[in-house]
């Protein structure tokens, strides 16, 4: 299933839209000075580049399904939120 997913992100003609978003200029600006220093042609491609790598560290944790119902049954035998936060936080180091 996630390399289902991995090889329909890896297709060149996806459908794409424009979206805005606001951030500090001081963030915007160190985007500028580190892309280039990253091989990217701008700070747009960096931004695309860290949302990427945080949704696919996203949806291996909570798309993976087995990992999914092992919590879920973790939390109905009381283990408590904070717990199976910092074991998601070990299995998934980010």
């Amino acid at each position: 299933m996630q390399s289902d997913r991995l090889k329909a992100r890896l297709r060149k003609d996806r459908p794409m839209t424009s979206i805005t978003i606001r951030m500090p200029v001081d963030a915007v600006e160190s985007m500028k000075t580190i892309a280039p220093l990253k091989g990217l042609i701008g700070y747009q491609s960096l931004l695309k580049s860290y949302v990427s790598e945080g949704l696919r560290r996203d949806e291996t944790q909570y798309l993976d399904k087995t990992e999914v119902r092992l919590i879920e049954a973790l939390k109905r035998r009381g283990v408590p939120d904070d717990v199976l936060e910092d074991a998601a936080r070990e299995l998934h180091p980010g």
